[in-house]
């Protein structure tokens, strides 16, 4: 029987493009339905009908920290708020969770999902019967890593400071009505700083390299910049001083966030400190929205999955908008051998129009 998985990240889905009323939703990132239907029915169809497949959605599919809880957008997140946040974008995207719903139906067809850190709230219970039944299949999660066969997957966001959660505390409890998630410091300055920033400038975090956005804000939006950056200043310094049960972020902990500050973080030397454990011979992260392929010798190889969303870039080599929907691509060789990843482009099959993405 042909074995394979195949490695998915950082789709960001929300409560769909267009809101109830038939508005357009600005904060909606993922444009990409039509061909990630066809995907799931690529790899159910075919060839792959009776081969043994399994889908790794390796963190970020869900995009919590962009869908509202009626009206607002929280950091105090109870197992009831997280149900109804993910019940709206099951609704935003019916037709995507209908299509993982006829590819699990396949014998030898499974899914699993590894959480990330703009879909923490995969980490209720809840939340992944709910994804259960509406998918209907049992959905393998791993809260922090997925290992098998020398391959070790993970979102990424536990080598990076700002969005590093505790592995031995995912939930607040002390002091509290009920259990709220315990989000790192990246996620509430997200929702509570870069949100706002969003609603005026939607691709804020989405143009690389960051440095250049800067000079270019300076010399094109230098008023509303230099406001940006006195309203981050009084930021940090309330998140210092603020005492708070509904967070848990210490003073060294910001410090860490301020040193390894980066939108777009390489995670190619955290790869490779990981392939230094002899039981691993590949290590698939995603997070950065950069695919990437590294290879340390010759049995030592890293891969970043990118991103299913559009990206920005300033740099004159590529300048204008990126979209390439990456992933891997992990085979089994017939002999046994030890399996081999490859970083695929999904393209699609052809259509003769589709619509534009606003926002």
């Amino acid at each position: 029987m042909k074995r394979i998985k195949v490695v998915i990240s950082d789709l960001h889905l929300g409560r769909g493009r267009t809101l109830e009323g038939g508005a357009t939703n600005p904060l909606e990132e993922f444009y990409f339905g039509k061909k990630l239907i066809e995907f799931f029915n690529y790899y159910s169809s075919g060839e792959f009908r009776d081969a043994e497949v399994e889908v790794i959605i390796n963190g970020d599919f869900l995009n919590f920290l962009q869908t509202d809880y009626r009206g607002h957008f929280l950091t105090v997140v109870t197992e009831a708020v997280a149900v109804e946040q993910l019940h709206s974008i099951l609704d935003g995207h019916h037709d995507v969770f209908q299509s993982m719903k006829a590819f699990a139906s396949q014998p030898h067809h499974t899914i699993t999902y590894v959480v990330g850190n703009h879909d923490q709230a995969m980490l209720w219970p809840a939340t992944r019967q709910v994804l259960n039944e509406a998918i209907g299949t049992d959905i393998k999660y791993k809260n922090i890593v997925y290992f098998f066969d020398g391959v070790h997957i993970e979102h990424g966001h536990m080598h990076e400071a700002a969005n590093r959660l505790d592995p031995k505390r995912f939930f607040l409890k002390r002091n509290l009505p009920e259990p709220i998630l315990n989000l790192p410091f990246g996620s509430h300055f997200f929702v509570e700083f870069v949100l706002k920033i969003k609603h005026r400038h939607s691709h804020v975090d989405k143009v690389r390299p960051f440095n250049a956005l800067i000079r270019w804000a300076i010399f094109n939006e230098t008023r509303f910049t230099i406001y940006a950056f006195f309203k981050l200043t009084l930021y940090f310094l309330q998140a210092i001083f603020r005492g708070d049960p509904r967070r848990h972020v210490s003073f060294q902990s910001l410090l860490r966030v301020v040193a390894e500050s980066a939108i777009f973080p390489d995670l190619s030397e955290s790869a490779r400190r990981v392939l230094n454990d002899e039981r691993v011979h590949t290590v698939i992260f995603g997070h950065s929205h950069v695919y990437q392929y590294r290879q340390w010798g010759l049995n030592k190889e890293y891969f970043n999955t990118g991103t299913w969303t559009d990206l920005t870039s300033l740099d004159i080599q590529s300048l204008g908008k990126i979209t390439k929907l990456t992933y891997v691509l992990i085979e089994y060789p017939e002999d046994g051998g030890r399996p081999r990843g490859r970083l695929k482009e999904w393209r699609g099959y052809h259509r003769i129009e589709e619509d534009v993405a606003v926002s």
